[in-house]
C-alpha cells in the first residue's frame, strides 16, 4: 500500500487526474486504445473537470462507469449524466461512453445486452474506484442480495 497525503483536496484532485492522464496516455501509446472505468457520485467531479481538458487521443478511449444507479439518463441521480456533463466535454468529448444503464424496469432485463456492449472494451486499462458512506464500491453493497453471484469468477462483465 502506498499512502499519499495532500495539503488540500484541490492538489489531491490535480495529482490524481495527472496520474490517470499519464496512465491513459501510456495505454494509448502501447495499445492504440484504452478503457477508463470511473465511479459516479459527487466526489470524482473535480477529477472529471480536469481530465476533460487534457490533450489525449480521446477518440480511442472508452469510458465506463463502475458505479451506476438504475435511473433514466436525465435523472439528477444519473451517473451517466454526470459523465456527460463533467468528463465527456471539451477535449474528452470524442471519448466513447459505454453504457451501464438501459431503458428497462430492472437491470436483469437488459443485462446481456449491456454485457455485450462492455466486452469489446475489456480488459480495463485504468480503474478509479470510489467508496460510499455505506461502504459500497462499484455498486457492490455489503450484505446485498446477489452479491455472491456478482463476485463469482463466471459473473457477467
Amino acid at each position: 500500500m502506498n499512502l499519499r497525503e495532500y495539503p488540500d483536496r484541490d492538489l489531491m484532485f490535480l495529482s490524481l487526474a495527472n496520474t490517470i492522464a499519464y496512465q491513459l496516455a501510456d495505454f494509448l501509446r502501447r495499445e492504440g486504445r484504452a478503457t477508463l472505468s470511473v465511479p459516479g457520485g459527487t466526489t470524482p467531479g473535480p477529477i472529471f473537470d480536469i481530465l476533460s481538458g487534457v490533450d489525449l487521443d480521446w477518440a480511442h478511449v472508452a469510458v465506463v462507469l463502475n458505479d451506476e444507479r438504475w435511473v433514466a439518463d436525465d435523472s439528477p441521480r444519473s451517473n451517466t449524466a454526470l459523465l456527460r456533463h463533467r468528463l465527456l466535454t471539451g477535449k474528452a468529448a470524442t471519448a466513447t461512453l459505454v453504457p451501464l444503464h438501459a431503458a428497462a424496469p430492472q437491470p436483469e432485463d437488459r443485462l446481456e445486452e449491456l454485457a455485450e456492449g462492455l466486452r469489446p472494451h475489456l480488459p480495463l486499462s485504468v480503474l478509479l474506484l470510489g467508496m460510499g458512506a455505506d461502504m459500497h464500491t462499484a455498486s457492490l453493497f455489503p450484505g446485498a442480495d446477489r452479491l455472491e453471484a456478482a463476485l463469482a469468477p463466471d459473473a457477467p462483465p
